[in-house]
């Protein structure tokens, strides 16, 4: 009797690692988040149970509530696939379930996934580093809840350099772009956001760091800020070849 907490990946099943497919074939119950996409879950055998325990606008589910939920599924199955989106561990609260499963005596094991904070970038031609231009990354959140006050110093982060990801940021942007600035990134420094990676409604808006509150995005996205924002290195196609260039701008 084993929870799996699986990394699904940005959205591609094609991306999913070799074990994180073959847990999936054999799931008894496959407990997932809102953004696993359909294909992935296709993976399931038809007898699996599919709970849907994702965290959406208007119907937050309690992490506390899948913690117990994943314990008791644990107690009862010999294989429960806990599938998150991206790596289970990149905020994820794959450490708080873990946790509890820990606390509970309940046996699992993680099985990283592709996080988007790579992947995503990736797919749509921007490389979080690259010689000459950012020689670091940085991984942060723009999610707080309700009333939480800002666990981000964005002044200082500003202040670091190189490449920053925001997960999880799209409400949260003007507030981001503002602070950035504020400790000093030049308001013209390059921001690429990339919705949807992975899938087939994948799209990539690209603007100045100034602009990003007035872009017209959706969630889920992945946000890069700095210089290799500014890259498009997709393979060319007849109807780009001449047009993209993957040069900074």
């Amino acid at each position: 009797m084993t929870v799996y907490l699986v990394g699904a990946g940005p959205g591609d099943a094609e991306l999913l690692t070799v074990k994180a497919a073959r847990l999936l074939a054999t799931a008894e119950v496959v407990v997932h988040d809102a953004l696993v996409d359909e294909a992935v879950l296709r993976l399931a055998p038809p007898s699996a149970e599919l709970i849907d325990v994702g965290k959406r606008p208007g119907r937050p589910v309690p992490q506390e509530l899948i913690t117990t939920l994943l314990v008791e599924l644990g107690r009862e199955h010999d294989t429960v696939v806990r599938l998150k989106g991206g790596d289970p561990y990149v905020f994820g609260r794959g450490g708080e379930e873990a946790l509890g499963l820990l606390q509970a005596g309940v046996a699992f094991e993680v099985v990283p996934g592709v996080t988007s904070a790579v992947a995503a970038p990736a797919l749509a031609g921007v490389p979080v580093t690259q010689r000459g231009s950012s020689a670091s990354v940085t991984i942060v959140t723009g999610h707080r809840q309700r009333g939480d006050e800002e666990a981000t110093d964005w002044e200082a982060l500003a202040r670091v350099g190189g490449t920053v990801v925001v997960l999880m940021g799209v409400a949260e942007r003007a507030g981001i772009a503002s602070r950035l600035m504020d400790g000093g990134r030049p308001a013209d420094t390059p921001v690429a956001v990339v919705e949807r990676a992975g899938t087939a409604a994948q799209r990539v808006a690209r603007c100045r760091l100034d602009e990003l509150a007035a872009l017209d995005v959706a969630a889920p996205a992945t946000i890069v800020i700095g210089p290799v924002a500014a890259l498009d290195l997709r393979p060319l196609s007849p109807s780009t070849a001449g047009v993209r260039t993957g040069r900074l701008r």
